[in-house]
């Protein structure tokens, strides 16, 4: 099996300067974990999972509650925090005649939720731990 037969084509994708609340918003509206990052140019720049959202969300908080004025600040500051500050800068990626096991691998070894899957330079797919997961049981239940 290859990556091409199970990945989700064209995934959502959001812009570098995407808030990060922005992002949640299309994570919750799309159901996904996961967006891939593109420049005004529709070139992959990076990754940012709901992990790397909530995380900053978190920090900011944290921040803010150290000192009343920094709290009022920081909440003010959390809508215009950008996505290209809390994502993953050049994700590894792979190619849609990608071995499955061969994906599995490469998230495993690299302790990864998901790989953007690209033709060149053009994103067409992302696969997740979850794909490999429904693949694996499919496959399981047909013997």
């Amino acid at each position: 099996m290859i990556v091409s037969e199970f990945m989700t084509r064209h995934p959502v994708t959001i812009g570098r300067d995407t808030s990060i609340c922005g992002a949640l918003e299309t994570m919750a509206r799309a159901g996904c974990h996961h967006l891939p990052v593109l420049d005004t140019e529709g070139h992959l720049i990076g990754i940012v999972s709901d992990r790397d959202l909530y995380r900053a969300l978190e920090k900011t908080a944290c921040a803010a509650a150290s000192d009343g004025s920094a709290a009022r600040r920081a909440f003010r500051l959390t809508p215009i925090l950008a996505v290209h500050e809390v994502m993953t800068p050049a994700p590894i990626v792979i190619e849609p005649n990608t071995s499955a096991s061969d994906a599995a691998r490469l998230m495993l070894s690299h302790h990864i939720h998901c790989l953007p899957v690209m033709r060149g330079e053009t994103l067409v797919g992302i696969i997740t731990r979850s794909d490999l997961l429904i693949t694996f049981m499919n496959l399981t239940q047909r013997k």
